[in-house]
């Protein structure tokens, strides 16, 4: 919650002021009728204590009531996350070697597109959707658009390739979310770059390092509205490591949901032309990119699976901030509040004390 006019928060500095007052006015009033009862019996006193009580609740709820009314001239507007008709969501696709292996049936790649395309259909029509695939390098296989069949043809068009660029990537799907954002140069993602390490083969793929969570004063806050679903088995192979890219994508206040396609044994991957190799999986890495960035990692080993994490992807992950002005509600409970004051003072004290 905040208030649209925040300036007229210093009237609450009227509240304590009004609180002396009353004090002020409730001693001296103990003091008469201490002065009026000297005489009285103890039955007496005792009846007066049971009725101080009383004298006290009127005031509180009035009090009560002013600050709610005063709280009410700010115009306080509450804050809620809906499922947003525009936005930016971008598939950032896998299409390395090990994309190929068959154990998510026909193959994870195949699996993925068809689940991808499902996403696709689903997704509110004012939100735009664009793809990039990385393997040995980075392509935009279609920017951000509306056109929902547009982003479906480019789905049909990906080509399996060697290597698996996982962190550029990533900074691919953000340069496509947030086109003026300033990087590096070493952050170059669309052409292949010669300063990238040299590849692993795939059986000599090392673990993914220990990740140390590091304070970012700049880091912006969470945009609701834009997304990142990257699709893999987990592999790195080429270019910047994909913690620093989640880290660099956290940055900008972008949330990357992970979807990990594979069995925990891992597949045979057959392409034409190349010998058929042994894919793992490897769900650690893509675990740290979604907790880097706020977002959450699922995985997938057969398409039903895949199809429902999308189903659930598509659903309210892309939500807008709308701004609700509650001043009437503030205003109401103000004026219950002194209502009530006003008759309960009525009843005890046949009058306003």
């Amino acid at each position: 919650m905040r208030f649209i006019s925040s300036n007229a928060l210093w009237l609450l500095c009227t509240v304590p002021l009004l609180i002396g007052a009353y004090e002020v006015i409730l001693r001296r009033a103990a003091k008469d009728r201490t002065l009026r009862y000297t005489t009285l019996d103890l039955a007496s006193r005792a009846a007066d204590e049971r009725q101080a009580l009383r004298r006290r609740i009127p005031p509180l709820l009035f009090l009560l009531g002013i600050t709610l009314l005063l709280l009410a001239v700010a115009r306080p507007a509450a804050v809620f996350l809906l499922p947003a008709q525009r936005g930016t969501v971008v598939l950032a696709m896998d299409v390395s070697l090990s994309m190929a292996a068959t154990d998510v049936a026909p193959t994870r790649l195949v699996a993925a597109q068809r689940a991808a395309a499902q996403f696709v259909k689903r997704l509110p029509e004012g939100v735009r959707v664009g793809i990039v695939t990385f393997a040995d390098h980075v392509d935009v296989a279609v920017l951000p658009t509306t056109d929902k069949a547009r982003a479906l043809r480019a789905l049909q068009q990906f080509k399996i390739q060697q290597q698996t660029a996982l962190g550029p990537g990533l900074v691919a799907a953000l340069r496509m979310i947030q086109p003026t954002a300033q990087l590096d140069d070493k952050f170059d993602t669309f052409e292949r770059n010669p300063q990238l390490a040299d590849p692993q083969p795939l059986y000599m793929r090392s673990p993914p390092p220990r990740y140390q969570p590091k304070d970012d004063p700049n880091r912006a806050p969470v945009d609701p509205s834009t997304l990142i679903v990257l699709v893999s088995d987990g592999h790195g192979t080429i270019g910047i490591p994909a913690v620093v890219a989640a880290e660099l994508v956290a940055h900008h206040g972008i949330r990357v949901y992970t979807v990990g396609i594979g069995t925990p044994y891992g597949g045979t991957a057959k392409v034409e032309g190349l010998d058929p190799v042994h894919a793992d999986f490897q769900a650690e890495t893509l675990e740290l990119v979604a907790r880097i960035t706020g977002g959450k990692y699922t995985e997938a080993d057969t398409l039903d699976a895949l199809e429902a994490i999308y189903q659930d992807l598509s659903q309210g992950k892309i939500r807008a901030r709308t701004e609700v002005e509650i001043s009437a509600v503030f205003a109401g409970c103000a004026a219950l509040m002194l209502l009530a004051a006003g008759t309960l003072s009525l009843r005890w004290h046949g009058g306003f004390a």
